[in-house]
């Protein structure tokens, strides 16, 4: 079958197993030809290819609410449900999101983008089909890596205290983007290599029941014993102690046992958690050797795996990294700590070195931030290296644990700003907003070398502190400046006439682009590196008050921002500082596509800036 005829998951229906294997062969050729073009979550889709294959013919979406955790691995329930041809445009600009969308599909049951949240937003839609008293399943397709996020811990208390019908389906691939640690990740490999246990349970309680007089007794003593059965031949008997009945694990990629266990599974009541083991990368060899490589990719070359564009720099993620390591030689006090991707965020060759002073606390974000000020007060110096999407779950421990105690851990937030193709829920254009806090210090870097500076200047600072940087290349502008950093003091590269552009960290690109534009049309404006978000260098916004206007450029919403922050400012010292003008993302979710494409669409590039200026002036 050409997948692009796929309309929906009606068309699997009528065919036979032999069929659906064939079309989960096809898939995966589709999968890696598509994504080496556009780039995308490549492993995480080839281990799930059977599985969603036997979702879909057992389930009726969008009837049924079939909701992906994380959902980098919804692209194969994508093709199924008719939008195989719109993948030559995935996360590209109104292309194809790399997530589920309800605006996008109704087969999209829950938008997702950040893990441990299936089996809630699950749970939520089997109490509402419950009170309204319709008809149909709820699915949740939770990953492994997921399961290390107390979130899914929560909701799995509060699903196995009810009756409601839910079916959780555990998808083990051993992976989450890095290696999966922790003591839940070792339990789970226990169940993957444990006896069957419904067919042993059965045939236990058979041989209880002939026992004459105290067969039952006998059951019933061994049943509510912490020593029985399902302790004896599964330790899945943690998910039975929480109300759900455990069925597994059951191979991943044998379709045909897939969908028996499903037609099975989808008869029963209650909560139930169906465990499967699958193989991350499964079908194409580079992928199953290095599953975390190919988690999620750029345009590649099929034959050798190898990425098409050569980086020709380093991110700032990998000069973070090499400084972080660095300082650690020489100061034993340094720790690192991880939510679930070391590589990632920069910090591989740090666990090679230093692998008793990495922490990678699985996908858990507020823990590691509660357990860096645990750190912090038994003496340490800890450093949070996290996405900026990602610190947005830890918001409450920055604020109580951290900021409250004036602890002195520094906070590494990658990926500030437009981060592009992964679109609404991975964009990092809120941290300045929810990370300004009382006794917090905010600083964003224009180039390497300032990196390298801030990274030093967190490491001896006392109390909370943040580096906020983006993802991708590190700039090279103004890399000729040798300036220190002082506490709370901006970097005016030049002064100007009539007018000033404020740059906010990775701004500086397109601020000093549109300066040099504005130059050669006769303009001479200032320019001012803001370093500090927060303090706000007083004497910087003092100096402002001899020019006309003031423009403000920021990666960031409009609203929280820092020219939110200057305004502020200006006001409590009573400075009129003639027309402030900020430039930046406005209060909406930012769709997926380039960072080039999200910057000129919102008027953040050089060409727009220099055009909204020469209006404004």
């Amino acid at each position: 079958m050409d997948l692009n005829n796929i309309r929906s998951p009606r068309d699997l229906k009528k065919l036979k197993i032999k069929e659906l294997e064939g079309i989960c062969g096809d898939i995966r050729a589709f999968l890696i030809s598509a994504v080496s073009k556009t780039g995308g979550h490549l492993a995480s889709n080839l281990g799930v290819v059977e599985l969603t294959v036997a979702l879909h013919t057992v389930f009726n979406a969008p009837a049924d609410k079939i909701i992906w955790d994380v959902g980098h691995q919804s692209y194969v329930h994508k093709i199924l449900t008719g939008r195989a041809r719109q993948f030559s445009e995935l996360r590209r600009k109104n292309g194809l999101s790399g997530f589920p969308k309800s605006t996008e599909s109704p087969c999209d049951a829950f938008n997702t983008g950040h893990a441990s949240t299936s089996i809630s937003a699950a749970a939520g839609y089997c109490a509402a089909r419950d009170i309204q008293r319709a008809k149909y399943n709820v699915v949740a397709v939770i990953g492994d890596g997921s399961m290390t996020g107390g979130l899914a811990y929560e909701a799995i208390n509060n699903a196995g205290r009810s009756d409601s019908k839910l079916l959780v389906i555990l998808n083990d691939n051993q992976m989450s983007i890095s290696e999966n640690v922790g003591a839940l990740s070792r339990y789970l490999n226990e169940v993957r290599t444990a006896p069957a246990y419904i067919g042993a349970k059965a045939d236990i309680n058979k041989i209880l029941n002939r026992i004459p007089v105290v067969g039952r007794r006998l059951k019933y003593f061994i049943e509510r014993t912490k020593d029985g059965i399902k302790y004896l031949l599964a330790p899945g008997g943690i998910f039975e102690e929480l109300g759900f009945t455990y069925i597994g694990p059951v191979d991943g990629h044998n379709l045909k046992d897939l969908i028996g266990v499903l037609q099975k599974v989808k008869k029963m009541d209650g909560p139930v958690l169906l465990h499967v083991y699958t193989i991350k990368g499964k079908g194409y060899d580079q992928a199953e050797v290095s599953p975390e490589e190919f988690h999620g990719v750029d345009s590649f070359n099929v034959e050798t795996g190898k990425p098409v564009a050569l980086k020709q720099y380093d991110a700032y993620s990998d000069v973070f990294g090499k400084v972080l390591t660095g300082l650690a030689e020489k100061h034993p006090n340094l720790t690192a700590i991880t939510a679930a991707m070391p590589v990632g965020v920069g910090l591989g060759g740090f666990a090679g070195k230093f692998p008793g002073r990495l922490f990678d606390v699985g996908i858990a974000e507020a823990h590691a931030v509660t357990f860096a000020a645990g750190l912090a007060k038994g003496g340490l110096t800890p450093v949070v290296a996290i996405y900026s999407t990602f610190l947005q779950r830890a918001f409450d421990q920055i604020l109580h644990d951290v900021c409250m105690q004036n602890l002195h851990v520094v906070f590494a937030v990658d990926r500030a700003g437009v981060v592009g193709a992964d679109g609404e829920t991975h964009q990092g254009l809120f941290d300045i907003s929810f990370l300004w806090l009382p006794n917090m210090t905010i600083l964003a870097p224009i180039n390497e070398r300032e990196m390298v500076d801030m990274i030093k200047f967190a490491i001896f600072h006392t109390g909370p502190i943040a580096i906020r940087y983006p993802k991708g290349s590190v700039s090279h502008v103004f890399t000729d400046r040798v300036k220190p950093v002082v506490y709370g003091k901006s970097d005016i590269i030049r002064g100007g006439e009539d007018f000033v552009i404020l740059a906010v960290g990775s701004m500086m690109d397109q601020a000093h682009q549109a300066s040099e534009r504005l130059k050669t049309l006769g303009y001479n404006p200032g320019l001012i590196n803001v370093r500090f978000v927060k303090p706000i260098d007083m004497d910087m916004v003092k100096s402002l008050s001899c020019y006309r206007s003031v423009f403000v450029l920021e990666e960031h919403v409009l609203s929280g921002g820092f020219g939110s922050k200057l305004l502020s400012a200006l006001n409590e010292v009573n400075i009129n500082a003639g027309c402030i003008h900020r430039f930046a993302l406005p209060d909406i979710f930012v769709e997926h596509g380039s960072r080039s494409e999200i910057l000129e669409q919102y008027g953040l590039d050089y060409v727009s800036i220099t055009d909204r200026i020469l209006k404004l002036i």
